[in-house]
């Protein structure tokens, strides 16, 4: 290991190599909250043979937007300590096989969509990995706005599952899109403290990075935990959720905030962690 608790580049099995290229971890998220939205949007019985392809399609537009993010930063991602060892950067995969595999899955998660569930939960998907590849990925080294970008991305998976069973957006659509999308940005901001110096050395431009104090970034990290309490309350309120959820939501939108407001006042990585 890096003596500075870096990861080195290590040998990795085929299949090793292709998981973290399309961050299956990450990307079981996705999924979830893909889930989540199909089955809020179920009036009856869930139809899980819908549901199946739902979630089969939107794993591969997520591999497919993780592979492109990956081949267009495997330059940027070779000067980070934390993300020197992946497959690229390490040269244990070729870029060619990468990209061919981006196009090829993308197509196939769409696709499958489309034939299997639907049109409008189809183009969601297109769309996603589309502002992933093409707007996210070349923002990220040229203003910090990109974390709102990458935001929206994450909040279209539950939208997905969402139309995959209405084929509409309705207000109960945008009620989970919009908590996935404020939700994401402390949680980023906190990240992104966290590697400052490492995102600096890839010439990424984090909000952190370019705010060196940390002021602005906690007033942000604060600013976009408050609407979380009201956002999980109006799911109650539009009917997707009961009391019970409200409850929790509300404990677990105020410890959260408390959090916010603890690293807003010591800016340290304890509490960015936290």
């Amino acid at each position: 290991a890096d003596p500075r608790g870096a990861p080195t580049p290590r040998a990795k099995s085929v299949l090793g190599v292709w998981a973290e290229l399309t961050k299956v971890r990450l990307n079981a998220l996705v999924l979830v909250t893909t889930a989540v939205g199909f089955a809020l949007a179920e009036l009856g019985p869930i139809d899980w043979a819908q549901l199946g392809w739902t979630c089969a399609g939107t794993a591969l537009a997520a591999a497919s937007a993780s592979l492109f993010n990956q081949l267009f930063e495997r330059r940027r991602d070779a000067l980070m300590l934390r993300t020197r060892g992946r497959p690229l950067p390490a040269k244990q995969v070729h870029p060619a096989a990468v990209f061919t595999a981006a196009l090829l899955t993308g197509y196939a998660g769409a696709a499958l969509i489309a034939l299997m569930v639907g049109l409008l939960p189809a183009a969601l998907a297109a769309i996603n990995i589309l502002l992933y590849a093409l707007l996210y990925t070349p923002l990220k080294p040229r203003t910090t706005f990109n974390t709102l970008i990458g935001a929206v991305c994450g909040a279209i998976p539950p939208v997905i599952g969402w139309t995959a069973v209405t084929g509409s957006i309705d207000p109960g659509a945008w009620l989970l899109g919009g908590l996935l999308f404020v939700w994401q940005i402390p949680h980023f901001l906190a990240l992104a403290w966290l590697y400052r110096e490492d995102y600096a050395r890839g010439g990424h431009a984090m909000l952190p990075v370019r705010d060196h104090g940390g002021e602005i970034t906690a007033q942000v990290v604060v600013l976009t935990t408050l609407p979380l309490i009201p956002l999980g309350l109006s799911a109650t309120r539009l009917g997707l959720a009961g009391h019970w959820s409200a409850v929790v939501s509300a404990i677990a939108g105020i410890g959260f905030c408390w959090l916010s407001f603890v690293f807003f006042k010591q800016r340290d990585d304890r509490s960015a962690r936290r």
